[in-house]
């Protein structure tokens, strides 16, 4: 009536509401009030017999009231009703019903059942036969024409699922179910929302045999869902849908752990002009990666729920590099393309002091899922134990090859394969007559799927030792049958070696597209995703068991019955009756599996783009209610008003008049001030101030960079370290007089405490009197040269061993020792073409005091054509030289200028080369290419023909 879900069962007795005009006529009058008055009866008598009385006109609100209790009396007899049963299923034909049970029905499912109830008793009523198919249903399910009776136990049965719905199916099986019944009626009971294939659907309904189609739909108007999430790096973004019309409307998501407790609240920012809304969450990188359920606030359906699995959360990847940080060139570092690859996908985060023992151990402790290193040969023994439990607990670690690791092969736990020393290069030993490409992937390997790179070619690699395991061990292949990638199980975790550098020396895999897509391969295998992603080529993820299925009220429970594992083929369909939304897997490792997707928009049914003999009925909202009750409570309670009005009116309440009670309901209010009101005291914090800007050790860190000075490492040996002091003092001397270089007096180091980032060049003699180095103090000297600072060893034995020959003198075997936990690269002689031997002084040969032991230095190598060019020099300076002429000794002056030790030689200018060959040393280390630019200047101008 009028618009409201209220109908009379007695509609006639309405229209005793015509004599409320009378009523008001008859209750507009009102007798004269009585009046007290004092003896005597005289008086009394001569004003009754003087004054003619008549009645006083009704207050206006007295006759209102009455006449409001009159027109519910009425309303109450036609007897009321709030809610009534709907009258649709009528006719003589059968009637058909499709529900909708889908993702978007669990807020309003009971509604629903009870519509679909009722029209089916109804037609029970009336004799007419009833079909019901649900939309989301099993592919082979079946419909027939059935008693009403016979259905009411189906439909107290049935249950919505977070499933997306197939009318098109639901339709086919009515039809089939009518077979061409004529006077058929359909009642379709929707969710409000357009399908993906709505004109399908409407199709589908123009063709179907029936004579009427009665859609129930309430509008989708206050309906929200997730479409999409995106972990950038920084922040958590939340994709919301809506209906058009309504897409302003705030919005409140809230996110919440594996255990349900709630982490973060975001609002919900509208898009212009795009239908959706955005809600992010600027909460850290931990908290966002234990995000388990996202939920829209006052949504309870499954499509406001979006579950994120280990596949969606954002990896923490540690990176670490073994070659020196002073490079300009970033295209040339070996992180960059790393980092390139990754950085869209993971939060990076890298080592920060280039110390081996404390990067690692700091980079495990942030929980990475994963760790990237490049050219890293040898680790520090502490840090070597906590990456193997670290990867054994799960993490996944993945090496790439280089120098230092080529001249360090040896069997490492942390590598997947034994590798043969040295590497495989175009025109070395086991080299190629042209490049290597890429053997396309395995497709049982986790590259599985990809496309295998043609235009990748490596040049060089390092090799495996072929075993029995190394077929199974390989994930990707050169032409030649070569690894380029191996990978094995190290406990719970992974350790993968890519036997090419991380940057483009070695092979063009770098910056190729395929390089990110095996690095996300990589990662997503990490603990992070458990392995888990039908469809990847990963044997083991084939098919995933339901864990746990999400209902279409947002809630997740057991998986029913009729839900079946998930496969490949099967996670790249919609959401359906055997594999709704949910977790499928394990409880150590599943997929998440959600019903909306990126490209889903919300558009509300349009009755008008259906059939031309569509009706469209609301859904019933409550049972139905007889009014006549309350409406006669009221008229009661409206009665006992007017009494006590008419004898207020009369006087019966003459108590209550203000004039007699002023003095009663009088208070005086006391205000209460002073110290309630005072502000608190508040006392300041009184903070220090500094008297001097510069903090304790400051000026000692200000004259270490002012001056540049060379350093010697302390021994313990007095003797020794006397010998460093004079020969570097000596050297200074020598530089302040042939160059323009003026060196500060030598600092002497010790590896343990001092900082040694302030020093190009430290010198370290060889003394085995003296205690070994602890691992610590080794771990920071291979920081030092990490980064760009260069230690040159002094074995001072060229004349009982040298470093590359047979001979084992003790020293020797002290700096072997020290060098098995230094990460270096391959070594070599000075070649003749090195920027060394023309750095300041034309050299051929470094004498010390002893002359003969070659001055060893990083090898360069991979030069395109090296011969005819002045001199060759690689990208930066050499981290490692060793000697064993004993520099100090020769370097060495007194007080007075005049030598310390004599030369062990024959030759007259012995000391004058040593002390050029230690301003070359301490040119190169100043300026490194800038020095073989210069001599390079002759070459490119007879070139450019000047």
């Amino acid at each position: 009536m009028f618009g409201l879900p209220v109908t009379f069962a007695a509609p006639a007795l309405l229209f005793g509401l015509l004599s409320l005009p009378v009523i008001w006529w008859l209750l507009r009058l009102t007798p004269p009030k009585p009046r007290t008055e004092l003896f005597p009866p005289l008086r009394l008598l001569a004003q009754v017999m003087k004054h003619e009385e008549t009645p006083a006109r009704s207050p206006w609100w007295l006759t209102a009231l009455r006449l409001a209790m009159a027109t519910l009396v009425i309303l109450a007899l036609a007897r009321p009703v709030l809610n009534p049963a709907a009258d649709v299923a009528v006719g003589g034909g059968p009637l058909a019903l499709m529900i909708d049970n889908g993702w978007s029905t669990g807020r309003d499912w009971d509604v629903r059942m009870a519509q679909a109830r009722q029209l089916i008793e109804e037609a029970g009523e009336a004799g007419r036969p009833v079909a019901v198919a649900f939309t989301v249903a099993p592919e082979n399910a079946s419909v027939t024409l059935a008693k009403a009776p016979d259905l009411l136990p189906a439909i107290a049965a049935a249950l919505p699922l977070a499933a997306k719905p197939d009318r098109q199916a639901a339709l086919a099986r009515l039809q089939e179910a009518l077979n061409g019944t004529a006077g058929a009626t359909l009642a379709w009971l929707s969710d409000g929302l357009e399908s993906e294939a709505h004109a399908d659907t409407v199709s589908a309904l123009n063709a179907l045999s029936v004579d009427e189609v009665i859609l129930f739909d309430d509008g989708v108007a206050d309906i929200r869902a997730i479409r999409r999430i995106d972990n950038t790096p920084v922040s958590f973004e939340v994709d919301i849908v809506a209906p058009t019309d309504t897409r302003d409307d705030p919005v409140t998501v809230s996110a919440y752990d594996e255990r349900g407790r709630l982490l973060a609240d975001a609002a919900a920012e509208s898009a212009p002009d795009a239908g959706e809304a955005i809600a992010r969450f600027d909460v850290p990188f931990e908290l966002r990666n234990d995000f388990a359920i996202l939920r829209v606030a006052s949504q309870p359906h499954a499509g406001a729920v979006w579950m994120v699995d280990e596949n969606t959360r954002r990896r923490r990847i540690g990176l670490i590099t073994g070659q020196a940080g002073d490079l300009d060139q970033p295209l040339l570092s070996p992180l960059y393309y790393i980092q390139r690859a990754l950085q869209p996908y993971a939060d990076l985060i890298e080592g920060r002091t280039g110390d081996l023992s404390v990067d690692i151990p700091a980079l495990i402790a942030r929980g990475p899922a994963m760790i990237a290193m490049a050219d890293i040969g040898v680790l520090p023994e502490a840090a070597s134990r906590a990456l193997v439990e670290w990867v054994e607990e799960g993490g996944t670690l993945v090496r790439f090859a280089g120098p230092r690791m080529a001249a360090t092969a040896t069997s490492d736990p942390l590598l997947p394969v034994e590798l043969r020393l040295g590497e495989r290069t175009l025109g070395g030993s086991l080299s190629w007559t042209e490049p290597q490409p890429v053997a396309p992937f395995p497709d049982t390997g986790p590259f599985g799927g990809l496309e295998a790179p043609r235009e990748v070619s490596v040049s060089r690699q390092v090799l495996a030792q072929p075993d029995l395991e190394l077929v199974s061990r390989t994930w990707a292949n050169l032409a030649d049958g070569t690894p380029l990638v191996t990978g094995a199980s190290r406990g719970e975790g992974t350790v993968v070696l890519f036997h090419v550098t991380a940057e483009a020396t070695w092979s063009n895999l770098p910056i190729s597209g395929s390089f990110v897509e095996m690095l996300r391969r990589i990662a997503s295998l990490s603990r992070n995703s458990g392995a888990v992603q039908p469809g990847n080529g990963n044997a083991q993820a084939e098919a995933l068991p339901p864990y746990r299925i999400l209902a279409a009220d947002g809630e997740l429970g057991a998986p029913p019955s009729h839900v079946r594992p998930l496969d490949g083929a099967a996670s790249r369909e919609p959401a359906n009756f055997v594999h709704p939304a949910g977790l499928y897997g394990t409880p150590d490792g599943f997929v998440a599996r959600n019903v909306l997707t990126a490209s889903d928009t919300l558009v509300g049914l349009d009755p008008a783009q259906l059939t031309a003999s569509t009706t469209v009925w609301p859904y019933d909202h409550g049972a139905e209610s007889d009014l006549r009750g309350p409406l006669f409570l009221i008229a009661l309670l409206l009665l006992a008003l007017d009494t006590l009005a008419v004898l207020w009116m009369n006087g019966r309440f003459g108590w209550l008049r203000p004039g007699r009670t002023a003095g009663a309901f009088a208070a005086i209010l006391l205000v209460a001030a002073g110290g309630a009101f005072l502000p608190d005291r508040v006392q300041a914090q009184e903070t220090g101030v500094r008297t001097s800007d510069v903090r304790p050790g400051d000026d000692r860190i200000i004259e270490l960079l002012e001056t540049t000075r060379i350093a010697y490492v302390t021994t313990g040996n007095s003797q020794t370290d006397e010998i460093s002091a004079s020969g570097l003092s000596g050297l200074s001397r020598f530089l302040q007089s042939r160059t323009a270089l003026e060196p500060a007096e030598p600092v002497g180091l010790d590896l343990e405490t001092d900082e040694l980032a302030f020093y190009t060049l430290i010198y370290f003699p060889i003394d085995v009197s003296t205690q070994m180095p602890t691992e610590a103090a080794i771990s920071r000297l291979d920081a030092f040269m990490q980064g760009g600072g260069t230690v040159l060893f002094d074995t001072r034995d060229q004349l009982t061993a040298s470093f590359g020959g047979t001979g084992g003198s003790p020293e020797n075997q002290r700096l072997r020792d020290i060098l098995k936990g230094l990460n270096i690269p391959p070594l070599e002689p000075v070649p003749a073409d090195h920027v060394l031997t023309k750095a300041f002084y034309i050299l051929d040969r470094f004498p010390g005091r002893y002359d003969g032991s070659p001055l060893w230095v990083e090898a360069l190598t991979g030069e395109d054509d090296p011969a005819g060019r002045p001199v060759r020099s690689g990208d930066g300076v050499t981290p490692i030289l060793i000697t064993g002429n004993d520099f100090a000794a020769a370097w060495a002056l007194d007080a007075s200028g005049r030598p310390m030790f004599p030369t062990v030689s024959s030759d007259p200018l012995q000391r004058i080369y040593a002390f050029r060959a230690g301003v070359n040393i301490m040119m190169y280390m100043l300026t490194g290419n800038y020095k073989s630019d210069q001599v390079h200047v002759p070459a490119l101008l007879e070139r450019l023909g000047q």
